[in-house]
């Protein structure tokens, strides 16, 4: 890998109107990921957030309370860095637009623009939204309402400074066409074009009836417009409009990670003001969807804005992390809800990582007194097939991540470690532990802990405490010195002690879920009904074997399994119980694919009244046996026993 390969990344510098939601988390979040990956790949990485102070909104909202508006922002601006902090989110550089770096920089910005002739003064008469800080056309209006954010507008009528963007219209359009990576997704960049092609108006960029911004240079009647303010921010933390080092190395910048409401600005204002600075345009401006509430746009007026210190408090921070990375298709608007956020806990790093490591290490100390034993003997196709994916899966990581793939990279990783589970159930290490010759336990145990190592370091970008909770339980040392080359298979080295802790993810009950968090609430959401199954009876009470022989236990054969719509934990089962076929809907959706019960012999209960569960008709009852830390396992038998056969 080339020394010089470097990797620049953004957010949005948010306004501190009021505190962050869980929606500003997740962009901010994806970005982390995305620069600690890089890190981690070996490359040179700048990541900037930070906030955008100036503008009407902010004057109204400080003099309402009495305050000035400095004050009024230095408050939530603290709110955001300790939310950042808490997220675990390793910006280099926090740009706040009321710094004094930052007024140097717009105004040389505005400056050389204005000298270029691409500025002029004139008079502006028309519709201003003050929540979005944004100018309309009448024609652009909806039901006479701002089309963004559909509250009203006002009439605004002043003295402004214009900015010429029809000038470049067409150049822009040339160079996204040259340039398809520039605006993704690729429907952002087909809305874009269209919009350009629908014909630019000139930029307002001034303003003279508020003074809380930016002065503009030689004419300090007016303040600089928030938008020509705020995109400047980019050039701002790089040491714009001085020549410095970082800017030399890190512009243009390779990613701007942005709402998709906010991409007209920074895929047309924003090129067309760096066309004009004769600066080269950012590589990509990536325009991700929502993060809606129950399939609802997050908003405070409707009560639903989920507060992410809430949830972290609760929850932790890496359930947090990895349900905004795994759960959405980055470009895609995304669905949050409380239980979707439990549910994917439970499932993927509760039943999944966490128990892969719980399990292993159980074994590990009870076989092998802890200590990681050499791998011996010639390696069966079962090892090798768990080795082979796993070598090769840095590399698949490294290139989803560049093409921004971020939950396919998370889904690959998990594939590791669920083929990494079902490798325990297939080697069997406790038939091992009884043979004389130990080798054959050796290797699978190796396999197992090697397996965690690498799966600790793929994690440790996306969930970074995960990652190094992993890594200590292993014994190991040196994460953060870490890269992707130590990823490779085989660094693991035999005779290791590792450190066997507490369960990382302990399971939540469902049954304990209390209120979606949120700042505000217009009334109280309707709690998920929870189905009960009829209370068992109690632990010690005795039956006769006339009872236990009421029970019709059977083999079954799998033929087909798939997912309930609209049913999280439930799976539908097509099974052969040797005299007939039946359907058999059980509750394992959380720990088991429909594609790996198939052709597994298990053990049903045959004369279990039937009942219908959401809709499907079940024809008895599979067994299945869960510890403690809320691990299920089927009971099953091999394929030597027919379906049919009767249990005893």
């Amino acid at each position: 890998m080339s020394a010089k390969e470097r990797f620049y990344v953004t957010t949005p510098i948010y306004y501190p109107s009021d505190n962050l939601h869980i929606g500003h988390a997740y962009t901010t979040t994806v970005a982390d990921s995305l620069a600690r990956w890089h890190r981690f790949a070996g490359r040179e990485v700048y990541f900037v957030t930070g906030s955008d102070e100036h503008g009407q909104k902010i004057q109204r909202a400080a003099a309402a309370k009495g305050v000035t508006p400095k004050e009024y922002v230095d408050v939530i601006v603290a709110s955001f860095k300790d939310l950042w902090e808490k997220l675990n989110i390793t910006y280099d550089d926090f740009v706040r637009t009321t710094d004094d770096r930052h007024t140097k920089a717009v105004q040389a910005v505005f400056q050389k623009i204005y000298e270029k002739g691409d500025i002029y003064k004139s008079a502006y008469e028309g519709w201003y939204c003050t929540p979005c800080e944004t100018f309309w056309l009448e024609s652009r209006l909806e039901d006479g309402k701002c089309p963004d954010c559909h509250r009203p507008v006002e009439w605004v009528k002043e003295e402004s400074y214009f900015f010429r963007l029809s000038k470049y219209a067409d150049r822009l359009l040339k160079h996204i066409e040259e340039h398809p990576e520039f605006i993704q997704p690729e429907t952002r960049r087909n809305e874009m074009v269209n919009f350009i092609k629908s014909g630019l108006e000139d930029l307002c960029i001034s303003r003279t009836t508020f003074d809380w911004g930016i002065p503009v240079p030689s004419d300090e009647r007016h303040v600089v417009y928030v938008w020509f303010d705020a995109l400047t921010n980019y050039l701002t933390a790089l040491g714009y409009p001085e020549q410095t080092e970082l800017l030399d190395r890190f512009w243009p910048a390779d990613l701007h990670l942005v709402g998709k409401e906010i991409m007209r600005f920074h895929t047309i204002v924003w090129p067309i003001m760096l066309m004009a600075l004769d600066l080269p345009l950012p590589k990509t401006v990536f325009g991700h969807g929502w993060l809606l509430f129950d399939s609802d746009k997050m908003s405070k007026s409707k009560g639903n804005v989920v507060d992410p210190i809430a949830l972290m408090a609760e929850f932790g921070v890496d359930p947090i992390r990895y349900f905004l990375l795994r759960e959405i298709s980055f470009g895609q608007d995304g669905n949050f809800s409380r239980r979707a956020l439990i549910e994917r806990t439970n499932a993927d790093l509760a039943n999944d990582l966490g128990n892969l490591l719980n399990r292993t290490l159980s074994m590990l100390n009870r076989y092998c007194a802890g200590v990681v034993p050499q791998p011996a003997g010639e390696l069966k196709e079962i090892d090798q097939d768990l080795i082979s994916y796993a070598s090769g899966l840095a590399e698949k990581v490294d290139g989803l991540i560049k093409e921004l793939k971020i939950n396919e990279a998370l889904a690959s990783i998990w594939r590791l470690v669920g083929r990494a589970n079902k490798y325990v159930d297939e080697r069997a290490p406790w038939n091992l532990a009884k043979l004389e010759d130990k080798g054959e336990l050796g290797t699978v145990m190796y396999n197992l802990v090697e397996t965690l190592r690498v799966v600790a370091l793929l994690v440790k970008s996306f969930i970074p405490e995960t990652g190094a909770k992993i890594w200590a339980q292993l014994g190991l040392e040196g994460l953060e010195s870490c890269t992707l080359a130590d990823a490779a298979w085989g660094l693991l080295q035999p005779g290791t002690q590792t450190r066997k802790g507490d369960p990382i993810f302990p399971r939540i009950e469902v049954e304990k879920e209390a209120p979606e968090p949120v700042q505000e609430k217009q009334e109280k959401p309707e709690q998920p009904k929870i189905e009960k199954a009829a209370p068992a009876a109690p632990e010690g009470v005795l039956i006769g074997i006339e009872d236990f022989m009421k029970c019709e236990l059977v083999v079954a054969e799998v033929l087909a399994a798939e997912r309930i719509q609209g049913a999280d934990k439930l799976l539908k089962l097509q099974v052969d119980v040797g005299s007939e076929k039946r359907q058999i809907v059980a509750g394992i959706a959380l720990h088991y694919k429909p594609e790996e019960l198939v052709g597994r012999r298990i053990i049903v209960v045959k004369n279990l009244k039937p009942a219908k569960l959401r809709g499907e008709l079940s024809q008895g009852m599979l067994l299945a046996a869960t510890a403690p830390d809320g691990h299920l396992e089927i009971v099953s038998v091999s394929a030597a026993i027919p379906a049919g056969s009767k249990v005893k």
